[in-house]
Order: C-alpha cells, then sequence, then structure tokens
C-alpha cells in the first residue's frame, strides 16, 4: 500500500486524484466522505449549495466501497468518489424538487440513466444541490430555496442553473457535480466559480430521468475540477442508451488517452464577431493571457469574422423559450403563482412567438450549423471566447424580480454561452484567470460534433500549462 494522504488535503484532491488514491490504497471512501461533509458542515451555510443531504447513505456506501477494495473485488473507474448533482436529476424514490415550489414532494419511480451510469462506476451520491427554479436562470437566483452565493465572494453571482453544481464544486463539498446545459448552464457556474465545465455534443450523453428544460437544446454534464476529470466522466457517461432514443450512437473513445497535453498542430479560432463585443477589460486581459498559454503548449491562433453568430443567438433564445413554455403549459395554467416572477414572464413570452418563427428556428438549424463550421472550423481544430463577457455580477445586480430594470445585465450572462446550444457542439469552461475584484474568469474552448477529446485535450494542455485551477477560494 502506498503511504496514506493526509486527511486535511483529502476535500483538495481532483476527482480522479480521488478516484486513484482509493483504487491504489492510500485513502478509504469514508476518510474522503467524511472529508468532504465536514466542509458542507462548516462552510454551506454561506454557500446555500445542498438541498438534500443524504450523509447516512454516503457513509454506508463508502463502507460499502471500503469493503469491495479490501477483498480485492473489482473497482469502477470512479469508485470512492463522493459527489452530489443538480436537483432535477431522478432516482427512484428521492425527492427531486427541480429547484421549485410545483415539485417541492415529487418523487420519480425511475432513476436517471446518467445516475446508474455513475452507480455502476462505484460513485458515491451523497444528496442533491440547489439550483435555478426548473433550470430557467442564468445566475443562481432561487426564491423557493435561497439563492446560492459564490464561495469567493457571496454577494456574487454563482452562475446558473446549475448553481449548486458549481459552488459545492468551487467549495470543494464534492468532487464532481451533475449540471445541466440549455444555455450555458453547466459552463456559466463553472466560470463563475473558478472550475471546469464540460457541455458535450448534443446527445453524446442519455437524457432519460433528466428534467427537460428544451427539447432541442438540454445537455447532460459535468462540473469537476479539471479537463481529465472531465474525460474520465463523461467515459463513464456517455454512449446510446435506449431509453433515450434521441441519444447518439457514436462510439466512445477513451477521452483520458487523448490528454497529452500538446498541442502542436492545433489551429484556434477567435471569434472577435460577437463573443468579444463589449467584453469588460479584466476579462480581455485574463482571455489575452489565456491565448498565450495555448500558445506556448504549440497552438497557432487565428482572429476570424464569424457573421453567422447574430442569426444563430437569436434562434437560440426562440427554441429554448417555446420548448419551455409546451413544458410547463398545464402548470402555468393550474399553478401560475408558484413561480418566480420573472420565470412566469420568461414562459409566457414563450406563448407570444409565431409557430412558423419556432419551424423556422428548427428548419435553420442544419444550415446554420454547417455555415459557423465553414466560417469558423475549416482549418481549425477549436474556437476559443470567454466564456463570460463580463467580470462576475453580484446577485443584486442581476436580480429581475427585484428590479425588471436588471434585465439586460441578467441576460448579458449567458451571450457567449447560447450559441453552442444551438449548433450542438462540445464546449468546455475552464478557469483561466481573476478579475479586478478577485473574481473568476473562464476561457471557453468548442470543437466540432462529437469532438470532446479535441476539447478536452486542449483545455487538459492549458491546465498543464496554468495553476488557475487548482486554487480554491478561502471560506
Amino acid at each position: 500500500m502506498n503511504a496514506p494522504v493526509a486527511a486535511a488535503d483529502l476535500a483538495l484532491l481532483s476527482m480522479t486524484e480521488a478516484a486513484d488514491a482509493f483504487a491504489a490504497g492510500e485513502v478509504t471512501a469514508t476518510a474522503l466522505a467524511e472529508a468532504c461533509l465536514a466542509r458542507i458542515a462548516a462552510q454551506d451555510g454561506v454557500v446555500n449549495s445542498v438541498i438534500r443531504l443524504d450523509r447516512e447513505a454516503a457513509l454506508e456506501a463508502a463502507a460499502v466501497a471500503d469493503a469491495a477494495r479490501r477483498a480485492g473485488r473489482p473497482l469502477g473507474r470512479l469508485a470512492g468518489v463522493p459527489m452530489m448533482h443538480k436537483d432535477m436529476y431522478y432516482r427512484a424514490g428521492r425527492v427531486s424538487s427541480c429547484g421549485s415550489r410545483i415539485r417541492r414532494d415529487f418523487r420519480p419511480a425511475v432513476t436517471a440513466t446518467v445516475l446508474e451510469r455513475l452507480d455502476a462506476a462505484g460513485a458515491i451520491d451523497m444528496g442533491t444541490l440547489n439550483m435555478a427554479e426548473f433550470a430557467q436562470n442564468p445566475t443562481g437566483h432561487n426564491r423557493h430555496f435561497g439563492d446560492c452565493h459564490n464561495p469567493w465572494s457571496p454577494a456574487y453571482c454563482t452562475g446558473g442553473s446549475s448553481s449548486g453544481s458549481g459552488a459545492g464544486v468551487a467549495a470543494r463539498f464534492f468532487y464532481a457535480a451533475l449540471g445541466s446545459d440549455t444555455g450555458g448552464s453547466i459552463r456559466l457556474p463553472a466560470t463563475l466559480c473558478g472550475v471546469t465545465g464540460l457541455k458535450p455534443t448534443q446527445t453524446r450523453v442519455s437524457r432519460a430521468g433528466v428534467m427537460p428544460l428544451s427539447f432541442s437544446c438540454d445537455n447532460v454534464g459535468p462540473l469537476v475540477r479539471t479537463a481529465r476529470d472531465a474525460a474520465r466522466f463523461l467515459g463513464v457517461t456517455a454512449g446510446h442508451d435506449p431509453r433515450d432514443p434521441t441519444s447518439a450512437r457514436e462510439a466512445v473513445p477513451d477521452y483520458e488517452a487523448a490528454l497529452t497535453g500538446d498541442m502542436r498542430g492545433m489551429r484556434v479560432a477567435v471569434c472577435e464577431t460577437w463573443f468579444l463585443e463589449g467584453a469588460d477589460a479584466p476579462v480581455v486581459a485574463a482571455f489575452e493571457a489565456a491565448l498565450d498559454a495555448l500558445r506556448a503548449r504549440g497552438a497557432v491562433v487565428t482572429r476570424i469574422a464569424v457573421p453567422s453568430l447574430r442569426a444563430i443567438n437569436a434562434y437560440t433564445a426562440l427554441i429554448s423559450r417555446v420548448e419551455g413554455a409546451a413544458i410547463h403549459a398545464n402548470w402555468m395554467r393550474e399553478h401560475p403563482g408558484d413561480y418566480a416572477i420573472h420565470l412566469s414572464a420568461r414562459l409566457y413570452g414563450g406563448y407570444a412567438f409565431p409557430a412558423h418563427l419556432y419551424v423556422e428556428a428548427l428548419s435553420r438549424r442544419g444550415s446554420l450549423l454547417r455555415q459557423f463550421v465553414a466560417e469558423a472550423l475549416t482549418g481549425h481544430d477549436l474556437v476559443a471566447t470567454p466564456t463570460l463577457r463580463t467580470r462576475v455580477p453580484t446577485l443584486a445586480e442581476t436580480d429581475i424580480d427585484a428590479d425588471p430594470a436588471n434585465w439586460s445585465r441578467f441576460m448579458a450572462v449567458s451571450a457567449n454561452t447560447r450559441p453552442f446550444n444551438y449548433l450542438g457542439l462540445p464546449a468546455v469552461s475552464v478557469p483561466c484567470g481573476f478579475d479586478d475584484r478577485g473574481l473568476p474568469v473562464g476561457l471557453q474552448l468548442a470543437g466540432r460534433p462529437f469532438a470532446e477529446a479535441t476539447v478536452l485535450r486542449a483545455a487538459d494542455a492549458f491546465q498543464q500549462e496554468t495553476s488557475w485551477h487548482r486554487k480554491a477560494p478561502a471560506l
């Protein structure tokens, strides 16, 4: 057995470090769980990331994992690793509130496929996490369970809608968390909280047993510490699922094997259209430094214009509004007062779009994807952008229930992430610095359909060149 890892350091491990340490006998699953539970007990009163903590079940599962390792039984790739997940991933018999009042007592009869795959890999599920109501805002506000707070500075947004996932991974409450991404809801908490978040290609991961928001734009993916964590997590969860007929049948590669640290021969496009327009100076400075780090790993960076982005952004907002309104139609008729004000406003707006515009948005999706690939990815492997154009905003200045004048700042949060949902492309956000107020800045890398290995290779190379992903908030 290798030397044991110091207990005080356990919560600071990445997901893969924790899994590998457990597999090597350097640490017990019980010790990993206890380290996480201690941090939650000490600090979640400030962050408010946890909705339901299954402490006893987590410790029992950890004891089972420890016994399996001692007995020499086969271990999954995530064995012994404590996780928590956004409260919209169904586990049969367990309350899944979806961050709402309407579903405060909802107990599904099914378990999400993605949870079943994590279970099979040996991960330990410790409970459920705060989120924007019905996954419908980019900031992390929630009037039913209380706002989630940024662990770097509690007055600031965590990003949404996977607010508890991003904040909890950043605060080192657990090693990984499922988020969901319809307009940026994995990548936004990742950048605002200073962690790594991956939105895979549309259909790469099964959505069976997951609360829907938009049939055409929903994605399942992780919030973790590192690109290597994301690669292992995706390797466990990706692949076709008969329960989700929309899930892709593409073979699942060995994503970790792609992480060479070498970007020689890779070409990175910087779209000066849209993604940098009106960007705050500290964000631009961190982004330019990130490009230098990519160059240091061998990448060639080119600046281009992409005219298709304006149409892409308009159609993204239209589709998610209309499909969200359709999903919520019955509840909006029966329980209109149970929605937050801003959510009611967004859902009612979805009923005002003419049907022909919705059909137009769907029918143009393929041609705009081809146009974007021609403009941005012909001759390039990746597109690089800031994940968020602005500095991290405060909860107060993005609270549109308190002041509708905050609407433009609220919507600006997801401006750079939304296009990749309409296009269905894989995109990752990794920490790339801090602004002048000490809040994180994120680098977004996007690639061709099913090019997660390329996206993660670049993200991992960046993290081998820099140390932003290892910085933790001092709560």
